[in-house]
């Protein structure tokens, strides 16, 4: 017996060893993948850019539910050719369904594949309740502590204005590019984009044109960003979630008064269902775009972390354990779901005969709306209860996972660490959604990317109260937008 145990303990000594070796050898292999690249001289941008992007600003775009704002942006439209006569002057502009622009710069070598540059012009409403909160009116475009406020100053008018403000002064340079390079602003991303970019995209396949790669906006440079990283980290979306919202209702024979209570109502079929959904999370996963993200990071960071995520054949569990604990971290590795609107009732002293829920889900690439269905119907196993995909011309898969050997993140990725020289480069999954999703048949390879960088706190200015811009921010994204235009065009 002594033999055995003794044999037992040499076994798990060996065992331990061989595993020691393994995670030390991944570890010593576990190098970076960021490019050495010197950073470029910050190019003198006028204070004159605040003014056109604030005065943009002043145009309520707006998206709801059921219309857009017509008015606003044809006004916004005749704004961008005042504003930038050259641009207007010197590239083709294609107006598609009278709200949405394409404007086309012709390359001097037509052979090379052409790229496209995205933003929109839409922004989403501002509650009546909280504009009384925000620091300036949100439409006001006031320049003021250093910023630009207003809504559409984060999302998405400032990419949209840098990329003409790089464009412009380019042509004022009097450079011309070796590829043709388009630019593609749609007026209803906020609502789905089916009739800008959508419409945009069907232009561009009708005409045969296939990109090099396609920029939108997207993830963005975020400063203290992981325990273990102490460098600002710029994420460049290589793909992004998919979408669908769900129906999830109860409808019983009949209804009744509240002082005669059946065993189960149908809200409280309903509750149970949703708290079914709540307890069993979909699996986690470390895959794809989030692989990538780790093998990007993990070698910038602290020795711990950078042990852990060499072996994650090892630490996996231990990694998506903690990753889940983060409402933004459980995102990039599970497909989530969240209640967002519920109905049932109409008074106080009636049972009502039908309970509703919608319920909205972000799908991690390797699921699709199918998977999504099924999983809810087997967690809620209920007959009583119906579940059916509520806006099916709404709902999305999720992309493919654009390449990081390309030319296109190849060049995102050197333009990203010549503008931005002290962050670390990675590519990402984002987590929302943008127009980018409506032009898989016309690119291989789209990348979703904001060149500014923010802080965990500035992210709540997204569709958030006080929405706005840093000065210098705004400069670097125009700065970023014209060396991109140089480094692909080499």
């Amino acid at each position: 017996m002594r033999r055995l145990i003794r044999r037992i303990k040499r076994l798990s000594i060996t065992a331990l060893v061989i595993i020691i070796g393994i995670m030390g050898i991944k570890t010593i292999a576990f190098t970076s993948r960021q490019v050495n690249i010197a950073s470029v001289e910050a190019l003198p941008v006028e204070d004159g850019v605040a003014d056109r992007l604030a005065g943009a600003i002043q145009f309520p775009t707006l998206s709801t539910s059921t219309t857009v704002d017509t008015a606003a942006l044809l006004g916004f439209g005749a704004f961008l050719q005042q504003q930038f006569p050259m641009v207007d002057s010197l590239l083709e502009r294609r107006v598609i369904n009278r709200l949405s622009y394409v404007y086309k710069w012709p390359g001097l070598n037509p052979k090379l594949p052409s790229i496209l540059l995205m933003a929109h012009q839409d922004v989403v409403p501002v509650e009546e309740s909280a504009g009384s909160e925000w620091a300036f009116p949100p439409f006001s475009g006031e320049i003021a502590e250093g910023f630009i406020w207003g809504r559409g100053a984060l999302d998405d008018k400032s990419s949209l204005l840098a990329i003409i403000e790089a464009v412009e002064r380019l042509l004022k340079e009097g450079y011309a590019p070796q590829r043709t390079i388009y630019l593609a602003f749609g007026h209803d991303d906020e609502v789905g984009g089916l009739n800008g970019a959508q419409q945009i995209a069907a232009y561009f396949k009708r005409e045969g044109i296939q990109f090099e790669y396609v920029l939108d906006e997207g993830t963005m440079v975020l400063e203290k960003p992981l325990a273990g990283l102490n460098q600002p980290l710029a994420m460049i979306g290589i793909a992004e979630k998919g979408y669908v919202t769900l129906s999830v209702s109860v409808q019983l024979e009949e209804a009744g008064h509240s002082s005669m209570p059946p065993s189960q109502t149908a809200i409280g079929i309903l509750s149970q269902a949703l708290a079914r959904l709540q307890d069993n999370p979909f699996p986690a996963h470390i895959n794809g775009a989030t692989d990538l993200f780790f093998d990007y990071v993990g070698p910038e960071m602290t020795p711990l972390f950078k042990v852990l995520f060499a072996n994650r054949w090892l630490t996996g569990g231990l990694i998506k354990q903690q990753l889940s604990s983060d409402p933004a971290a459980n995102a990039i590795i599970r497909t989530t779901s969240a209640p967002t609107i519920i109905s049932g009732g109409i008074k106080e002293n009636v049972l009502p005969a039908t309970a509703t829920a919608r319920v909205n889900f972000r799908i991690l690439p390797g699921d699709n709306i199918e998977s999504v269905l099924a999983y809810v119907r087997k967690v809620i196993q209920d007959q009583r209860v119906s579940v059916e995909v509520w806006k099916k011309d709404e709902a999305m898969n999720p992309s493919s996972v654009s390449g990081v050997n390309t030319f296109g993140f190849e060049a995102i990725q050197r333009t990203t660490q010549e503008i931005f020289p002290e962050a670390i480069v990675a590519p990402a999954l984002m987590i929302g959604a943008t127009d980018s999703r409506h032009y898989t048949e016309v690119a291989a390879n789209i990348y979703r990317f904001m060149p500014v960088q923010l802080t965990h706190n500035d992210l709540s200015r997204y569709h958030g109260i006080n929405e706005c811009i840093s000065l210098d921010n705004y400069k670097r994204m125009i700065r970023f937008y014209r060396q991109l235009i140089l480094n692909s065009c080499k």
